[in-house]
């Protein structure tokens, strides 16, 4: 794993709650969705390697900061909401790609469903491999079919949520603590498959504004 992955960055457990200076709520809400619309469509109507590549290692070079102010309090079920949970899941992967590993590992084994076949990754998957993952589906976000990259990602989510779950469960007889804190992210990522695959059936039908 590079230096790259360790940037002094907000974590994802911090910025869920994060709350920011008051502003007009209905400003900040066209705000927040006339960027993420102009920036999908410039991308796609112009289509440049260079500036998709600076999308997908924006959190990495920058931190969460300016994506949060923008987009952290849109509704799910919208652009800029989904949009903010792919960067949020990519987030995680490149901040602590070793647990990821382990997580999706886990639930890859214990999930009973073609998830992992959705989401796409090799097998076995290390850290490296989940972070080339996590930026693959951000990268088919802004070049290849939305809709497909939101389902790969909520598809991602839910394998993860079961390894979360399914090691908290182990846990939990030594290591109480730990085990709330995975059971805590696997609601939360469970959360985000969730959403993630409502805005994919959204998309596909116009409806995700």
């Amino acid at each position: 794993m590079t230096d790259d992955f360790h940037k002094p960055v907000r974590r994802p457990s911090e910025t869920f709650d994060r709350l920011f200076p008051a502003q007009d709520p209905a400003e900040v809400s066209r705000a927040a969705h006339s960027t993420a619309a102009a920036l999908l469509s410039r991308v796609r109507e112009e289509p440049d390697a260079g500036a998709v590549e600076r999308l997908v290692t924006f959190t990495a070079r920058h931190g969460i900061d300016d994506i949060a102010e923008l987009w952290s309090r849109s509704p799910a079920k919208t652009l800029p909401g989904a949009l903010w949970r792919l960067y949020l899941v990519q987030l995680s992967i490149h901040e602590d790609a070793a647990t990821a590993a382990l997580l999706y590992d886990r639930g890859r084994v214990e999930l009973r469903s073609s998830d992992d076949v959705v989401a796409g990754a090799p097998v076995p998957a290390g850290p490296g491999e989940l972070v080339t993952l996590i930026d693959t589906i951000l990268r088919g976000a802004f070049q290849g079919d939305f809709a497909v990259a939101l389902d790969r990602a909520a598809a991602f989510c839910r394998v993860q949520a079961s390894g979360a779950t399914h090691l908290a469960d182990d846990y939990e007889p030594t290591e109480p603590g730990r085990a709330t804190e995975l059971t805590t992210r696997a609601l939360r990522l469970s959360s985000f498959a969730v959403e993630l695959a409502a805005a994919a059936k959204l998309w596909r039908r116009d409806s995700l504004t």
